[in-house]
């Protein structure tokens, strides 16, 4: 998958997100300690969210792709966000599946969200 697939899918994610009553915070959000897709807010609650686009299920579920290690990574990234916005609330880590076709038709778009991941 390109990354031009990878943004395009963070998109639809967060347009998905903002209908349904979440506010984007962060997009792209890079630290030392790694990368968050998008960082929304629904309430109290700040929602790390891992997107991950797939075109075919060849090489299994796109959540199988979050594996123990990018977790880790993605828990520090967080920490770090929430240390330099000097935050101190609730927060979960989610997961966003977008499945397309190859030519990215926006008919064939599918979200699947998983609130609380991991």
């Amino acid at each position: 998958m390109s990354r031009a697939t990878g943004t395009w899918g963070e998109a639809q994610v967060a347009t998905y997100l903002r209908k349904k009553g979440y506010q984007l915070l962060a997009h792209s959000y890079h630290c030392r300690f790694g990368e968050i897709d998008l960082i929304a807010q629904k309430g109290k609650t700040l929602c790390f969210v891992e997107v991950k686009t797939r075109t075919n299920l060849q090489y299994g579920l796109p959540r199988e792709y979050v594996t123990a290690t990018k977790q880790e990574k993605l828990r520090k990234t967080a920490a770090f966000y929430l240390s330099q916005h000097e935050l101190d609330c609730p927060v979960r880590f989610d997961v966003a599946e977008v499945y397309t076709d190859e030519q990215r038709n926006g008919a064939s778009v599918k979200i699947e969200y998983l609130e609380n991941a991991f």
